[in-house]
């Protein structure tokens, strides 16, 4: 067997691995190292790649960010903001038809910009959330899809953890996929307001009411959510003014949430440690990750096999839109059954050379960042879709009385906006990269 024959067939071994249970990062590390063992007829080529692997990942600068915007996310969490932000967002809407779903849509993307993870944020609004959803006649399956929903706009809308690693994997800069991120996860964010007030007009006893809020206490609630528009400010905004790089940004978050958190009596010491210990134990496995993801894309790389894709897809003459379109909708599918971390450090290496060879009439670096964003938006998607959506197990696990069948026909009102979105994105690659410098 040719090491090309190789590459090709540690895929499917690889996706059996998956389908078992195997852990990802173990999965595709023991691909890498089984490759690379039988590609060179023994264990010299895979042991010094793991010696320099591991070395040139972990040393990586860029790499520290994540920790950073971990540890920034639990801060939050602890800090109260969650709340402060949903009942600021409850105040203004809650009042209207599904307001306070839509409340809870606003604060998952308030919270999303000083989180930077789905999961965290759909476990931590729901916390918030829920018992209001409840409290107002909304029901289970309604409540819950929204909320898994709102989660996905952690990964979103910048800082995100997931652009870091796609901007790793494909050497772009981090600070401008941050803002070409930014219209599109308001878009997410309007999408699901529109598909709320949808949902309750079809579905009119899925929500109920509540009572108008005064505006002395809106403007009471709006002026809790400060440390949230400060830190966002700082963070984001100093990234882009050129202050600091990201990496520092993450960093300066980080420092200033867990001053937030420290202000308003929330963090003890006890909680200080059980926040570095979770935000390691979250590093230690995003890492591994990433680990066994390079060893493998070394594989693949020493097989030809991105090469070799790359010149089949442009020997068959198809034009560069209907390869785009195929390489979504393979993420759509298989979002429903990997986690979109793995679906990045997985397919990236494979899918990206693809791309970057068509012509799309843009420079390469606008189709990296542009493609980047339209490949999270659907990696999204896979966080809601059933039967493996983790947004939606996350949401379940803490909602024990809603059946996740519920849940499941609920979400399908938002996956179909998602998928609106992505095609509005597509045909206009501009709402993506008009605030690029050109």
């Amino acid at each position: 067997m040719s090491i090309l024959e190789l590459g090709y067939v540690s895929f499917p071994i690889l996706l059996v691995m998956i389908f078992l249970r195997a852990p990802i990062g173990l999965a595709m590390f023991l691909c890498g190292i089984g490759g690379l063992y039988f590609a060179m007829g023994g264990p010299v080529m895979f042991m010094a790649k793991l010696k320099s692997e591991t070395y040139s990942t972990f040393s990586s600068y860029s790499l520290s960010i994540i920790p950073m915007f971990l540890l920034m996310g639990q801060f939050a969490t602890l800090s109260g903001m969650s709340t402060s932000l949903f009942k600021a967002a409850e105040s203004f809407l809650g009042h209207r038809k599904g307001g306070v779903a839509m409340a809870a849509v606003g604060a998952c993307a308030g919270f999303g910009s000083i989180c930077g993870s789905s999961l965290a944020t759909a476990a931590t609004m729901s916390r918030v959330a829920l018992p209001e959803l409840r409290r107002y006649g909304y029901s289970g399956g309604f409540s819950t899809a929204t909320l898994a929903a709102g989660g996905t706009l952690g990964i979103l809308i910048p800082p995100s953890v997931i652009l870091v690693i796609y901007a790793i994997l494909t050497e772009q800069n981090i600070a401008k996929l941050f803002l070409a991120a930014f219209v599109p996860g308001l878009l997410a964010a309007l999408g699901y307001i529109i598909t709320i007030s949808v949902y309750v007009r079809v579905h009119p006893k899925a929500a109920g009411t509540r009572e108008r809020v005064a505006w002395p206490e809106r403007i009471q609630a709006l002026i809790a959510v400060w440390p949230v528009v400060l830190l966002f400010s700082l963070v984001v905004g100093g990234i882009y003014l050129g202050w600091f790089t990201p990496t520092e940004g993450a960093a300066v978050g980080a420092a200033g949430t867990g001053i937030v958190a420290l202000v308003s009596g929330s963090l003890t010491w006890k909680i200080f440690v059980d926040s570095i210990i979770a935000t390691a134990t979250s590093t230690a496995m995003i890492f591994f990750i990433v680990l066994g993801a390079g060893l493998y894309n070394s594989f693949l790389a020493l097989s030809q096999v991105p090469q070799e894709l790359s010149n089949f897809v442009v020997s068959q003459g198809f034009s560069p839109w209907t390869v785009l379109v195929l390489i979504l909708c393979f993420y759509l599918v298989f979002g429903c059954l990997m986690d979109s971390l793995s679906m990045i450090l997985l397919t990236i290496p494979i899918f990206f050379p693809v791309i970057s060879v068509l012509d799309f009439g843009m420079s390469l670096e606008h189709v990296a960042i542009w493609f980047g964003i339209l490949v999270l938006i659907v990696v999204e998607v896979g966080l809601i879709t059933p039967p493996v959506g983790m947004n939606l197990f996350i949401i379940n696990a803490m909602d024990r009385e809603t059946p996740i069948s519920e849940t499941y026909r609920a979400v399908m009102y938002f996956i179909a906006s998602d998928l609106v979105r992505v095609a509005i994105l597509v045909l206009f690659p501009a709402i993506t990269l008009f605030l690029l410098p050109s």
